[in-house]
C-alpha cells in the first residue's frame, strides 16, 4: 500500500513538473498557428491587392491613348486653322505638353505593369555577343542624340547562354537607359561601353557576364543599396522602376546585378547568367 501511494505521489510530482512546460509549448504552437494565419492573411490581401492596381493600370492606359491620339489631332487642327500666329504658337505649346504629360503617364503605366506583372520566359540558347551586339545596333541612334560614344567590346569566344533573348535585352536596355541619362549633363566625354565576358567557376558554374559600364557622375556608397528599390530615383519625370524591372528580369533568368562604381568616375552595372543554365 505504501508502495503505491509513492508511485502516484512521484507521477503527481511529475505532472506538476511537466505541467508548466506543456503550457508553455501550447502557447508556443498557438502563437506559431495565429501568425502563420497572419501571413496567410496578409499574403491574399497583397495578391488581391495586386491583382487590382494591375487591372487599374491597364484600365487607366486605354484613356490615356485616346487623350494621346486627341491631342495629336487637336495638334494638326491648329496647325491647319486660320488662326493668328501668335495665338496658334499658344495653344499648340498648350496641347503639345497635354500629350507629354499623357505619354510621360502611359510609359510609366508600362514600367508599373512590366514590374509588377509575372514574368514569362521562353529560354533558349543564345549566342550572347550576338545580342548584344543587336542591342547596341539598336541604342546606337539615342546614344548619338545624347552625345553619348556607344562600343561594344565583345569576348573572343562565343559564349552561349540559355535565356529568353527578348525578355534579357530588355533587362539590359533599362541598364542602358539608366547609364546614358546619368551622363546627361556631364562635362568630360561621355562613353558607354557593352562587354562580354565568361568567368570561370568550380566545376560547371561559368557565368556569362555583361557589362554596362559609363563615364556619369557614380553614384555614392550609401545609395547603392538604394537605387534598385521601386521608386527610387533621382531623375526627374524618371518612374523609378527601371532598375528594379531589370533585377527583377536578370532574377528570373537564374542571375545578378552587381554594382561597382567610383563617384565621379562612372559605373559599372555588372549582369551575370549561368553558362548553359537553365531559368
Amino acid at each position: 500500500m505504501a508502495l503505491l501511494s509513492g508511485v502516484f505521489i512521484g507521477l503527481a510530482i511529475g505532472i506538476a513538473i511537466a505541467l508548466p512546460t506543456m503550457r508553455a509549448a501550447v502557447r508556443r504552437q498557438t502563437a506559431r498557428a495565429r501568425a502563420a494565419e497572419r501571413r496567410a492573411q496578409t499574403a491574399e490581401h497583397l495578391a488581391e491587392t495586386g491583382a487590382m492596381t494591375g487591372g487599374l493600370a491597364h484600365e487607366i492606359k486605354n484613356p490615356l491613348s485616346t487623350i494621346g491620339l486627341n491631342a495629336q489631332l487637336l495638334a494638326e487642327a491648329i496647325d491647319d486653322s486660320s488662326i493668328d500666329d501668335s495665338q496658334r504658337q499658344r495653344l499648340r505649346k498648350r496641347v503639345d505638353s497635354i500629350r507629354r504629360e499623357a505619354e510621360r503617364l502611359r510609359d510609366t503605366l508600362q514600367d508599373f505593369l512590366t514590374y509588377a506583372g509575372r514574368v514569362h520566359l521562353e529560354p533558349a540558347e543564345t549566342d550572347l555577343n550576338r545580342t548584344i551586339e543587336e542591342l547596341a545596333d539598336f541604342f546606337l541612334p539615342q546614344a548619338e542624340h545624347h552625345g553619348v560614344r556607344l562600343r561594344t567590346d565583345l569576348s573572343p569566344a562565343p559564349i552561349t547562354v540559355r535565356i529568353d533573348a527578348g525578355v534579357f535585352k530588355q533587362a539590359v536596355l533599362n541598364l542602358v537607359l539608366n547609364a546614358t541619362q546619368a551622363m546627361d549633363g556631364a562635362e568630360r566625354a561621355r562613353e558607354l561601353i557593352l562587354r562580354t565576358e565568361i568567368v570561370e567557376g568550380k566545376g560547371d558554374d561559368a557565368q556569362a557576364r555583361v557589362h554596362v559600364i559609363d563615364t556619369g557622375p557614380g553614384i555614392d556608397p550609401d545609395r547603392v543599396s538604394e537605387i534598385f528599390k521601386p521608386y527610387v530615383t533621382t531623375k526627374a519625370g524618371g518612374s523609378g522602376l527601371g532598375l528594379p524591372t531589370a533585377k527583377r528580369l536578370i532574377e528570373a533568368h537564374g542571375g545578378t546585378i552587381q554594382v561597382v562604381s567610383t563617384p565621379g568616375k562612372g559605373t559599372d552595372f555588372i549582369v551575370s547568367v549561368p553558362v548553359g543554365g537553365s531559368p
